[in-house]
């Protein structure tokens, strides 16, 4: 796949993004660079490696769920906000 400034404007069109005329050439670069690593991935010899080889027949382990609490943490994180009370932050109104 080659990728130049016409596939470039197209991928910006898909992902609402926008780049700069001078970033287009760097961009291109790396992004040909990537598209050449993933096409020598091809060229691996994956004959003898079973299609499964990474997968399990095993379910997620499952752990109880405990909730817990250690009151030092938010102490910690209040003690450096410059004004709080009851263990909350406050800040000011925003909205009228």
């Amino acid at each position: 796949m080659q990728v130049d400034d016409a596939l470039l404007t197209k991928l910006e069109k898909l992902s609402f993004l926008h780049v700069s005329d001078d970033k287009r050439e760097e961009i291109v670069s790396q992004l040909s660079e990537i598209v050449s690593f993933v096409d020598n991935l091809s060229e691996l010899d994956t004959k003898g490696v079973d299609d499964t080889f990474a997968m399990s027949d095993r379910a997620t382990p499952l752990r109880e769920d405990i909730p817990s609490s250690n009151p030092s943490i938010s102490e910690e994180i209040l003690k450096h906000a410059p004004n709080s009370a009851d263990n909350f932050f406050i800040v000011p109104k925003i909205i009228e």
